[in-house]
């Protein structure tokens, strides 16, 4: 059996973070602590920790990205390997039995990183449960794969992972979605165990800032959606003043969506999925998707005009309609390497 390894990544934490510590340690784990930039009151709570586990330390707050990547660097230079790696919170919400059985599992599947995933049942607070319902939703859209329990900080891999883990961008809470992401992008299994869900508090103990880490958090799907409404001006624009001097709503369209798409590919190309795609091979793909998409909007525009709604008007809700269209196939066919569908446990 592997050596397993345990990572709490800690940020003002109270005495929940050195009972976790503890119980890992009494259940044979190397525990690793990392200090992400605490407050001088936390100080005693560390200085206990250490009876059970290696504690490194911030100087300042990074985030809790950064921490566990700390953790990962740590063991990259001083533990011995191959072991099994389990990220598990300071906040008392991962029960010991649960970390046991998701370490048992990635022992088992060492090519899969699993998840302790939540059934979010019994007294979740409403922002937790519709968080984790609109994060599972994105993920679902950006990647085709269904992942229950996006958010989950209970994870565990091998450390054979290490290298692919460190190299994965993200400094605070968004680094766990984008582990997830470049998973996805890579065909590697992700598997899931179901683990009790448990909230202390109304989950007042988080550090999750609902503004600024949803943004993180939803940052692909964001700027999808201002290149695609900077796209939008662009060709309606270019609609309305063809459509001024010509009278003719096929001609005006077909000549608007053809200025506004080569902005929207190349904002997309570069910036929105930063796509490693070979570039002619992408023009292909997108000139197909755009194609298709020309034609579901004439024949959509069309239909809205011919039952008396205005041209401008029947524009943009044709836009509307095809935006989520457009994202599902630029994100996993024109911008992405083939996928094949993972099956989750």
């Amino acid at each position: 059996m592997r050596d397993r390894v345990a990572l709490i990544p800690a940020y003002e934490p109270d005495l929940k973070m050195v009972a976790a510590a503890h119980d890992l340690w009494a259940n044979g784990f190397l525990v690793i602590v990392i200090d992400d930039g605490s407050s001088a009151a936390c100080k005693e709570y560390f200085e206990d920790a250490e009876a059970y586990a290696i504690v490194l330390h911030h100087e300042k707050n990074r985030g809790k990205g950064e921490a566990i990547k700390t953790g990962l660097q740590y063991l990259q230079a001083r533990v011995p390997l191959p072991c099994v790696i389990v990220t598990v919170d300071a906040d008392g919400q991962h029960k010991t039995e649960d970390v046991l059985r998701v370490t048992q599992e990635a022992e088992a599947h060492p090519d899969a990183v699993v998840l302790g995933s939540r059934k979010m049942e019994g007294k979740v607070p409403v922002k937790s449960r519709f968080g984790n319902a609109i994060t599972r939703a994105v993920f679902r859209l950006m990647t085709g794969q269904r992942v229950y329990d996006t958010q989950t900080g209970l994870r565990a891999f091998a450390s054979e992972k290490l290298d692919e883990m460190l190299e994965i961008p993200g400094s605070r809470y968004e680094y766990e979605m984008n582990v997830l992401l470049e998973l996805a992008k890579r065909n590697e299994e992700i598997r899931e165990v179901w683990i009790d869900t448990i909230y202390i508090n109304e989950n007042a103990s988080s550090h999750f800032h609902p503004l600024r880490d949803s943004v993180r958090v939803y940052s692909q799907i964001l700027k999808f959606s201002a290149s695609s409404f900077i796209s939008f001006l662009i060709d309606y624009a270019a609609f309305c003043v063809l459509f001024r001097f010509t009278s003719r709503v096929v001609l005006s369209n077909v000549l608007a969506r053809l200025i506004s798409g080569s902005v929207n590919f190349t904002l997309n190309h570069k910036v929105v999925f930063a796509s490693k795609e070979k570039t002619m091979r992408a023009v292909c793909k997108y000139v197909l998707l755009a194609a298709g998409i020309l034609v579901l909007n004439t024949w959509i525009l069309k239909g809205l005009t011919a039952i008396g709604i205005s041209a401008f008007a029947a524009k943009v809700i044709t836009e509307v309609i095809l935006f989520f269209a457009s994202y599902i196939v630029q994100n996993r066919v024109v911008f992405k390497s083939t996928r094949k569908e993972q099956i989750l446990t």
